[in-house]
């Protein structure tokens, strides 16, 4: 399910009225939202085989702690909505024995990071391979009005790009027009920058 609505996209495509092109816009939402999850290097969600801006649920495996420091668990995706439970094994058997109560650290839900609180019982996060096990929930609301942004510009963009889908240029009556490629332009681009995990490659 898209994040953005059809009436959310509308007030950018002033062009359209009515709702007889809803469902080509849902559409168009649902791939255009998917391919900037993918952009900012969120996996699908638990159930799904297709990334999403969206609040959902997210089962992540994480192989290290955070460089040298035990303490802290940097997580792929964020931003975190809620966490529900966190186990550190490096058998791999997420135990309850290795679970790490949520009483024990804190979240720093912008940033995507769990950090053991001082003095806690726990040793802190293992470095062994998807040792460190994390369940919870990841995503974007209409609060991120700066999102939303970005998803109906590029959105908008690629509507009105229909026409010329697959054409570089097109010449008229020895008038040549040239068309703007169908990726996600600079614009876009530099309000996405701040979501991107951490480790995506730029």
């Amino acid at each position: 399910m898209a994040l953005v609505t059809t009436d959310i996209l509308k007030e950018y495509l002033p062009e359209i009225s009515g709702s007889g092109a809803d469902t080509e816009l849902s559409n168009l939402l649902d791939r255009v939202e998917a391919t900037i999850a993918r952009w900012l290097g969120f996996p699908a969600p638990d159930g799904s085989n297709t990334p999403t801006l969206a609040v959902s649920t997210y089962t992540l495996y994480i192989d290290s702690y955070w460089y040298e420091n035990i303490s802290v668990l940097q997580l792929p995706i964020k931003p975190v909505v809620t966490i529900t439970s966190v186990h550190a094994d490096p058998d791999r058997a997420y135990t309850s024995d290795t679970e790490v109560k949520s009483d024990e650290y804190d979240i720093d839900k912008q940033q995507g990071l769990l950090i053991i609180k001082p003095d806690t019982s726990t040793v802190g996060f293992t470095k062994s391979y998807r040792g460190n096990r994390v369940i919870g929930t990841f995503g974007f609301t209409l609060f991120h009005k700066d999102l939303i942004h970005a998803v109906c510009v590029y959105a908008s963009h690629l509507y009105r790009a229909k026409s010329s889908q697959g054409k570089k240029s097109q010449s008229v009556r020895n008038a040549t027009t040239t068309y703007s490629p169908n990726v996600i332009p600079d614009e876009v681009k530099q309000i996405l920058y701040p979501y991107r995990a951490s480790q995506v490659i730029i």
